[in-house]
């Protein structure tokens, strides 16, 4: 009997392990693919991206019906309908709408910002490692003014209220990394612009920013068993982000890192939990795409009884 218990207890310990191995390697192996793209040349980097970009949502649906972390996470088909109308708002509206804003109205602004920063180097690089690190560097810098601002969602009404539709999901599921309001969309892609701007980032670095951004965002919303390991450390991970969405208040205001779990660690609003009860808020009842939409432009009462 108690070799039994041991062996069950290596079997997870080993088991674990592998968990921890899937999201590093995926996440690191886009980036260096990219990385390489723009320092050797071996094929055309801004396409390779473009392509890219579109890969982690079939991908990790496709894993999430074979190996979910939950069963009861698994989506319906009408829930799968209301996540295709969220992802196409996303591609075919909401980015390109603001793609073109940011180059025509703005993007002077983001050159006047880069010539004027004070900050003594560029983020730019000509070998595929020095890419990745430069990707990185500016990562985290870019995560650390997200990290407080996400806080502040948290906790002033004004905020929330473009904040809200992300956290009435109900389910974890790799798409709903997309369930964001458009006028939040708008501030989560002008804030890393910025950064990025302001530290001289060269295209292929933000190309190789953007892919770590696009592939940790939607692995950290999947329904997936991953778990954290020596990745977790520094990262944000499935387990590390599904407690944010958790339907208790308390666990929701922890883990405010999308892609760095760093600054967590570092501000105290780390949690290590990794079972929580359910996913939502408030009364945890799935909203309509209308109210999703609208929630913004609703009363702070129907806001805390929803």
């Amino acid at each position: 009997m108690q070799t039994k218990t041991i062996e069950r207890q290596q079997n997870g310990t080993w088991r674990d392990f592998l968990l921890t191995l899937p999201q590093p390697l995926v996440v690191f192996g886009a980036m260096l693919l990219v990385a390489t793209a723009y320092a050797t040349g071996w094929t055309d980097a801004g396409q390779l991206t473009s392509i890219l970009l579109f890969c982690p949502i079939p991908m990790l649906l496709i894993v999430e019906r074979l190996a979910p972390k939950r069963g009861d996470w698994l989506l319906t088909w009408k829930e799968f309908a209301e996540d295709v109308f969220w992802v196409g708002c996303v591609y075919l509206i909401w980015a390109p709408l603001y793609g073109d804003f940011y180059d025509t109205p703005i993007s002077d602004a983001f050159a006047w910002l880069r010539d004027a920063s004070f900050v003594p180097f560029q983020l730019d690089a000509t070998t595929s490692l020095g890419l990745l690190g430069a990707a990185l560097i500016g990562m985290f810098v870019s995560e650390f003014i997200y990290y407080w601002l996400h806080r502040l969602q948290h906790r002033v009404m004004f905020f929330w209220r473009m904040h809200a539709t992300h956290h009435h999901i109900t389910k974890m599921s790799a798409a709903r990394a997309d369930r964001t309001h458009p006028l939040e969309f708008l501030a989560l892609n002008l804030g890393p612009a910025m950064t990025l701007a302001f530290l001289g980032a060269s295209e292929a670095v933000v190309a190789v920013a953007l892919t770590f951004r696009i592939f940790s965002a939607y692995t950290n919303h999947a329904n997936l068993p991953l778990r954290s390991g020596v990745y977790g450390w520094l990262f944000t991970t499935p387990e590390w982000h599904q407690l944010h969405h958790s339907k208790e208040r308390s666990e929701s205001d922890t883990n405010f890192g999308c892609s760095i779990i760093l600054w967590d660690r570092l501000f105290g609003t780390f949690s290590a939990k990794t079972e929580l009860e359910a996913i939502g808020n408030g009364t945890g009842k799935a909203l309509s795409i209308a109210m999703q939409l609208t929630l913004p432009f609703r009363s702070d009462e129907t806001l805390r009884n929803l």
